[in-house]
């Protein structure tokens, strides 16, 4: 691999801000230091003071491979996360097929080693017949375990009280739960359909999936990990009240951790009408309160991490009636420029950010040697150019295949320069770098 010497950075790294020079060397960072000379690196970045962070490692998404080439693929929305800022994923299991059998975890692996530009990882998904399989995972071998105590399609949604049980008890590593309880969904959505027919308006979707809905599959959630101890992490919160499930202390200390997801923090319900299906998601997106408290609750130790939840469905399917259009959002190619906004608005300081995105991603997956600027780490690294007046996202091409985005009315304050991903430039000057090959992640529990 080749050398890369960045010069007058602005590092972000463990609650501190500070000026340095840093040196890559065959995929690792070798060097941090306020001048480094004497080095001939092949490629010496000035960053003139931009900010320096570890890349964004996504515990969350959808890159639809295999089984739906025509919203995603690993090759082509891995790309699109690297000029996000996002140098990692983990990649969820309602592909097609699924990824609930050893054979299609190895087939997913194949595929990332030879199409992924981002460094990859994968969860394990739940059914109500592959109990055997999930308790006896090698727990280096997958991400985490998926399971979907909520709505969800074919057979991955797991809602009898016997295999949840069992589930809890005998899952072998981390527990991801999608949390929404579906008769809750299934009775408002009567409701509402009683009201208007089967023109639904796009707000409904908040009326539906509601914060019930949502408080009532992840306390249980919770309630099962507490009684059979299980290392539970709770995907996209998006109520306050669910919020008071999970304890404000340092991640060492729990074994129940909770996620929340971009869009939850930047759309409310107010946005329905200008964005409808664009922002339909599961679980929604909820009150401006909800997303006021999410917001808060990450300048404490309740909520862990941001994810994505990137999840591409293409432009003509969301233009179907609410009823009928799916449900998901493309993220990743602008994650770290639209999270960078609430820095901005001073919602969040920047070393929150890169806790969130980065160091505690890699500190409660277990994954060794990233998600930090330390000597010895890969060097996952992100350069963010600041622009005061704003980039149109408009006026940038969509590297995702679905070939659109929530955010194209938005003008961002920050930008994404450059990306090394294991030490290799992924993208730089608004321009890929195919050559980049990412690692597989490593697991270490």
């Amino acid at each position: 691999m080749n050398s890369v010497l960045i010069r007058n950075a602005r590092l972000v790294d463990d609650g501190h801000e500070f000026y340095a020079d840093l040196l890559v060397s065959h995929g690792r960072i070798v060097k941090i230091g306020r001048s480094i000379e004497g080095e001939n690196a092949t490629l010496e970045i000035d960053a003139n003071g931009q900010w320096l962070l570890p890349g964004m490692i996504d515990d969350q998404v959808h890159f639809r491979e295999p089984g739906s080439p025509a919203k995603g693929s690993i090759y082509t929305e891995s790309r699109a996360a690297v000029a996000g800022g996002i140098t990692s994923f983990m990649d969820m299991p309602n592909t097609n097929p699924a990824t609930l059998t050893l054979e299609a975890l190895a087939d997913k692996k194949r595929r990332a080693a030879i199409n992924s530009v981002a460094n990859y990882g994968f969860h394990f998904g739940v059914s109500h017949d592959n109990l055997d399989t999930v308790a006896a995972l090698n727990p280096s071998e997958v991400a985490g375990v998926k399971v979907f105590m909520g709505a969800s399609t074919g057979n991955m949604l797991v809602d009898d009280s016997k295999t949840l049980e069992r589930l809890f008890a005998e899952v072998p590593t981390i527990l991801l739960a999608h949390c929404e309880h579906t008769p809750s969904i299934d009775a408002n959505s009567a409701k509402l359909r009683e009201r208007f027919g089967e023109h639904l308006p796009h707000d409904a979707h908040a009326l539906i999936r509601n914060a019930e809905a949502c408080y009532r599959s992840s306390s249980l959630a919770v309630e099962l990990a507490k009684r059979h101890d299980t290392r539970l992490h709770v995907l996209h919160l998006t109520t306050a009240r669910e919020l008071e499930l999970f304890e404000d202390k340092p991640l060492a200390h729990k074994r129940i951790t909770a996620e929340v997801c971009l869009h939850h923090l930047l759309f409310d319900d107010r946005d329905y009408p200008d964005f409808g299906n664009q922002i339909k998601c599961n679980p929604a997106i909820k009150s401006e309160a909800d997303r006021d408290a999410l917001r808060r609750a990450l300048l404490s130790n309740r909520l862990d991490v941001i994810g994505s939840d990137h999840a591409p469905h293409t432009w003509a399917e969301k233009q179907l009636s609410y009823a009928q259009a799916p449900s998901g959002l493309p993220l990743v190619q602008h994650a770290l420029p639209a999270l960078l906004e609430l820095v901005a608005d001073g919602v969040l300081p920047i070393t929150t950010l890169v806790a969130k995105t980065s160091h505690r991603v890699a500190d409660l997956f277990a994954i060794p040697d990233r998600g930090y600027l330390r000597e010895g780490y890969w060097a996952d690294l992100v350069l963010i150019q600041p622009e005061p007046e704003g980039v149109a996202v408009s006026r940038q091409p969509i590297l995702s295949q679905c070939g659109w985005t929530p955010f194209a009315r938005h003008n961002f304050r920050h930008r994404v320069s450059t990306t090394l991903v294991s030490g290799q430039v992924a993208w730089h000057d608004n321009r890929l770098h195919d050559g980049c090959q990412g690692l597989p992640l490593r697991f270490m529990r």
